[in-house]
């Protein structure tokens, strides 16, 4: 075993090594389902599902999906935002054998058909209202049935009545079927538990393709084993030094489409017998303060952009909310500034700590320690069982030491089996068991991580190095600023320059120069953003990651134009 530095600096309780059980991801259900078979669930606006009854909802779906021909190793689409029936979904899926494919509800049918195609999914699972987009999709796939339910099938009878037809209709939930397609809840009524599929899985069964967001080009889906996902969950957990098992209440605001709300969140949950509120539109920020207030949530994994939105909230600032309950929330995606760690832990209490990890390594990979120093700026210390190197640019094989910046490499139980069709791809991220992470870092002394930027969206001005993330992290700093993208755009005198796109806090006003005077005192002169926009939102993935790629393109349409 390498050294790891940062052993020393886990929390106490937190092991070095653990012994992961070859079980398949629904092998968790089952055994919360017996241990807390009277906890709830789900919980979706009050409505709740105890473990024991999604125990035997899952085995029904898998007994419907298996009557649908799906059979172990089909992969199975689920197009859902956050809901009982996605939770329903994905463990039916799983418990059938099949390969979850969670596409993300606000693609285009461009996005859908290719993602569809290239995983070869014949049988899809989505929410009503996304029913007509999936169907404008099937002529150019090979999806031969799908399956539909509407958001209000697990809604309390209150919800319920006053989900009335017309608001159906306006908002686009009624829905008729075509022929071939059926109600979720009709082919679940069929069976019984006992009806579904006998067949073994295996910790070494696929379970997952999880498409990378896109950042870096073109979407690829990470293979998931079982073993990977059951390992993260577990990694996860031993690193909440402070939870309970049978007694959180995990806030799932983060999309359960994408691989950190799915693991993080579901399965961290799941595995400890934690209760889902679920959260179906993370941007209604009242639906999230109120599900924080009603149901004392205790666990809320999120991103910066989310935090931060609460922080500003005026209902917050009146002290309209209270948000005392939160106990501990790791932060993914994208990079957790001290001013937003600092003003949301006054607000709740509660800790918040940056992490780190990747769709190929579903999904952490490193975390700050719940209790010791807590570093900002960095992504923490690697998990349990996981090594981590820092590898030279230039050849891509010298391990550096501690202080120099390279590329990130990490090994460990949750790294994926490859991308899906992909072997040169995989052939150049997974070498010798390590998995290339295009992330440029650095490690400090102690064991610390730090993330300097993307491989591939280095700025070079004028044959200058700049890390976008670095000029970001200064101007978000000016008082003004409520967010910000920076990235490399063509430049006739240096070849390419630094451009900053900024959002200014409400009621605010700033001027190019001012952002431009302020920068130079803080950074290098050829660091400073030649070129800024002032806009009113910036383009981000579904989980708060600023689209630096779709800036520049955008930026260079108008240009041309």
């Amino acid at each position: 075993m390498e050294d790891r530095p940062w052993i020393k600096n886990y929390d106490k309780g937190v092991p070095s090594h653990i012994d992961y059980p070859n079980v398949p991801l629904f092998a968790f259900l089952e055994e919360s389902a017996r241990k807390y078979s009277n906890s709830i669930c789900t919980n979706f606006k009050g409505a709740t599902i105890s473990y024991a009854e999604m125990d035997k909802l899952t085995d029904r779906m898998a007994a419907g999906l298996a009557s649908l021909g799906v059979k172990k190793g089909d992969r199975v689409g689920i197009f859902m935002p956050n809901s009982p029936q996605f939770v329903i979904t994905f463990f039916g899926i799983l418990k059938a054998g099949g390969v979850v494919v969670a596409t993300n509800p606000l693609y285009s049918v461009r996005e859908i058909e290719h993602q569809v195609n290239d995983a070869g999914v014949e049988v899809m699972v989505v929410m009503s209202n996304f029913y007509k987009t999936i169907k404008e999709a099937q002529p150019k796939t090979r999806i031969r049935t799908i399956i539909v339910s509407n958001i209000k099938e697990y809604l309390p009878p209150i919800l319920k009545i006053l989900f009335t037809l017309a608001k159906e209709k306006k908002d686009g939930h009624y829905v008729e079927l075509q022929q071939g397609d059926i109600w979720m809840k009709d082919l679940m009524a069929k069976f019984q538990p006992g009806d579904r599929p006998k067949l073994t899985v295996t910790g070494d069964d696929t379970a997952l393709f999880q498409y990378s967001g896109g950042t870096t080009g073109v979407s690829k889906a990470a293979i998931a084993m079982h073993r990977n996902l059951v390992a993260n969950a577990i990694q996860i957990r031993s690193w909440f030094v402070v939870a309970e098992d049978g007694k959180e209440v995990t806030l799932m605001a983060i999309p359960l489409f994408h691989v950190y709300g799915l693991v993080a969140g579901m399965a961290f949950s799941i595995y400890s017998g934690a209760s889902m509120v679920m959260v179906p539109n993370p941007r209604d920020l009242k639906d999230v303060l109120e599900n924080i207030q009603k149901f004392r949530t205790t666990i809320f994994p999120g991103v910066p952009t989310l935090y931060n939105a609460i922080n500003n909230h005026p209902d917050v600032k009146a002290g309209k909310y209270n948000l005392r309950s939160i106990k501990a929330c790791i932060s993914g995606s994208a990079p957790l500034m001290e001013e937003t760690k600092v003003k949301f832990e006054e607000l709740t209490g509660g800790k918040l700590f940056e992490g780190f990890g990747l769709s190929e390594a579903p999904t952490a990979t490193h975390c700050n320690p719940l209790l010791g120093k807590n570093v900002t700026g960095s992504i923490g210390l690697p998990m349990p069982d996981v090594d981590v190197r820092i590898i030279s640019l230039d050849d891509g094989v010298t391990v550096l030491p501690a202080g120099e910046v390279g590329e990130l490499v990490v090994k460990g139980p949750q790294v994926m089996k490859g991308y899906h069709n992909m072997p040169t791809e995989t052939a150049n991220v997974l070498r010798e068991g390590w998995l290339y992470t295009g992330d440029i870092a650095r490690m400090d002394e102690e064991g610390y991580f730090y993330i300097v930027d993307r491989k591939k969206e280095l700025i070079k001005p004028g044959g200058y190095q700049v890390w976008p993330r670095e000029v970001e992290e200064v101007i978000m700093k000016y008082p003004k600023v409520m967010d910000v993208g920076v990235a490399g755009v063509p430049d006739p005198y240096r070849g390419e320059t630094v451009k900053a796109w900024i959002v200014l806090k409400p009621g605010e006003n700033a001027t190019e120069d001012e952002i431009k005077t302020y920068c130079k005192q803080e950074m290098a002169p050829f660091k400073v953003p030649t070129q800024i926009e002032f806009r009113s939102e910036l383009p981000k993935t579904t989980v708060g990651k600023v689209l630096r790629r779709e800036l520049v393109r955008q930026h260079n349409e108008k240009v041309k134009g």
